[in-house]
């Protein structure tokens, strides 16, 4: 009888990314079937790799602090990155320039997210505001300010129509610009990710109680609790296992959790064993291929991570 339920998390260790020194904050796949990785982290530059090699094959300087986030524009050709600088850097991938930086929060920038032809940007910061910049313009001022957050903003997803953030204060806010309608879930606790199903029908939030949850985009109502991982004072992304069938997260512990995403029970093995020295900042799986995932910590490595390829044994001996 078949087994049902999600695909198993890749959880075979391929190779390990090591050239930055201090913690790895993000790591983002291209778009697609591109093959390469960007990671972003505490020695204040960004790296492109070859995840099939485990090989770097550039890196981008020009940040004076930290960095703390990425976004890959959907044609691979741009990324924007953000961090202690107060500044929004946007980078051409093939030559390592920057082409150009926008100023304008009062203090570090926690999140960048492009839409959907990187035409805009979204920042989040300390400032608690999120602010979109049309990257067509030649003014270099945000066409929308959202200042509604009471504390920091940790995380953003920007849609066709909508943007959603998740803040400090506990709040994921979903702003319809299209309607110019705002309308707040309150989680209780300090948001750390938010990220939607496909469809935008749901979305998971990841929140410093321990807990991930599933929302129902449309009235905010709770759908599903996953639970067992410890991440209570870091921030730390969670994301969907391959076809959104289930959940995946890394906790402070240096442990990758998955859960099917029906029921909430976690996936073998429960609980997981450790594979990062430090806390998981991030983890994301593969955008088309069911058996890749990526994480990063503190410990200054990233890590891929793939289910070996059965082997046929149905073929005959010699």
């Amino acid at each position: 009888m078949a087994v049902r339920g999600p695909p198993a998390l890749p959880r075979t260790l391929h190779t390990t990314l090591e050239n930055h020194t201090g913690a790895v904050h993000v790591a983002r796949y291209a778009k697609g079937a591109a093959k390469y990785i960007l990671t972003g982290g505490q020695d204040r530059t960004i790296r492109l790799w070859n995840p099939n090699l485990g090989t770097e094959i550039k890196a981008y300087k020009g940040h004076g602090y930290e960095v703390l986030s990425i976004t890959v524009s959907p044609d691979n050709g741009r990324f924007a990155s953000s961090g202690g600088d107060r500044t929004v850097f946007l980078w051409d991938v093939a030559t390592g320039n920057t082409i150009r930086r926008i100023s304008g929060h009062l203090a570090r920038v926690n999140v960048v997210e492009f839409n959907y032809d990187a035409s805009i940007v979204a920042s989040g910061g300390f400032d608690s505001t999120v602010k979109l910049w049309d990257l067509r313009a030649q003014n270099r001022q945000p066409i929308h300010n959202l200042d509604e957050a009471r504390d920091a903003i940790q995380t953003l997803h920007v849609g066709s129509t909508m943007i959603i953030s998740g803040s400090v204060d506990g709040q994921v806010r979903t702003y319809d610009l299209r309607k110019g309608e705002l309308r707040s879930d309150y989680i209780g606790n300090p948001v750390t990710s938010v990220v939607p199903t496909a469809d935008g029908q749901t979305y998971l939030v990841q929140s410093l109680d321990s807990t991930i949850r599933l929302m129902d985009a449309d009235n905010g109502k709770l759908l599903n609790t996953f639970k067992g991982h410890v991440n209570d004072s870091y921030r730390s992304r969670a994301c969907f296992g391959h076809a959104e069938a289930s959940v995946v997260s890394g906790d402070e512990e240096g442990r990758v959790w998955a859960w099917d995403l029906v029921d909430a029970t976690p996936l073998a093995p429960n609980p997981p064993p450790k594979v990062h020295e430090k806390l998981i900042t991030w983890v994301e799986h593969h955008p088309i291929e069911a058996n890749e995932m990526i994480t990063a910590s503190s410990d200054g490595t990233a890590k891929v991570w793939r289910t070996p390829i059965q082997a046929d044994n149905n073929v005959a001996p010699d």
